[in-house]
């Protein structure tokens, strides 16, 4: 059992961003969440109900470049909700896609404003039923990232079958993180990432070493000279180790 104060903390989950502000705005409505942090390159949402992380979007270059392996899902109460919520999202810019979901799948599939892939999950969906409406963050990814990430976190398993994980925090507050088939192969870095660093007390250098022994990879994305660590899960998805704060 991974032992309290030698895990990393989720800071937050990163979104890269030609339009940094409008995405912002985009998911600020979408999740019913606040915009707080406001620069010309970073723009911050603080959360409304109880997850204990924050999004940012940050601005690059670069266009989305083929199916994301991380997408967002959102609750809804009713299937009222659930087309009021799609309706609301498609006059913010979202649009419907296929991503190869069935006639009869409940959830409704879209794009946001920049094409990354959401799900607005049907209201009866017992296994995101006492979540916000973030319920889940829900990667592409084999049950070896789900381990690595429960340990690294020390987040439980809250479901380990049929090659699919989850993992929620302890407390059992905020969204679920899930991995599951298909694994698409990796053409670009992620859209999507999770930014972690470690206890207030801990050391960023021997919490690195740490997740290397866990089975992550440190990573050169170009970032150049920077206070955080860029790595790789077991699945090759990148993700930033913070300086203890």
């Amino acid at each position: 059992m991974t032992q309290s104060g030698m895990v990393s903390r989720l800071v937050a989950l990163c979104f890269d961003a030609i339009d940094p502000l409008r995405l912002a705005r985009f998911w600020a409505d979408a999740l019913h969440w606040e915009i707080d942090d406001e620069t010309h390159d970073e723009i911050g949402l603080v959360p409304t109900d109880g997850t204990r992380f924050r999004i940012f979007f940050l601005g690059v270059p670069e266009e989305k470049a083929g199916k994301n392996c991380v997408h967002l899902d959102l609750t809804s109460t009713s299937i009222d909700d659930q087309q009021e919520t799609v309706g609301r999202l498609v006059e913010l810019g979202a649009r419907y896609i296929d991503i190869g979901q069935g006639p009869d799948d409940e959830h409704v599939v879209l794009a946001d404003p920049e094409g990354n892939e959401l799900c607005v999950v049907e209201p009866d969906n017992s296994f995101l039923a006492d979540c916000g409406r973030l319920g889940s963050i829900t990667c592409d990814g084999s049950p070896q990232a789900g381990y690595f990430w429960s340990e690294a976190l020390g987040w439980p398993l809250v479901w380990d079958q049929d090659e699919e994980t989850a993992i929620r925090a302890p407390d059992g507050t905020g969204p679920f993180i899930t991995w599951g088939p298909p694994i698409p192969p990796k053409i670009a870095k992620n859209r999507l990432h999770l930014d972690i660093a470690p206890p207030d007390d801990g050391d960023q250098r021997a919490e690195v070493d740490r997740l290397v022994s866990l089975g992550a990879t440190r990573i050169d994305i170009g970032q150049g000279n920077v206070d955080w660590v860029v790595m790789a899960d077991p699945d090759g998805n990148e993700f930033c180790v913070l300086s203890s704060r």
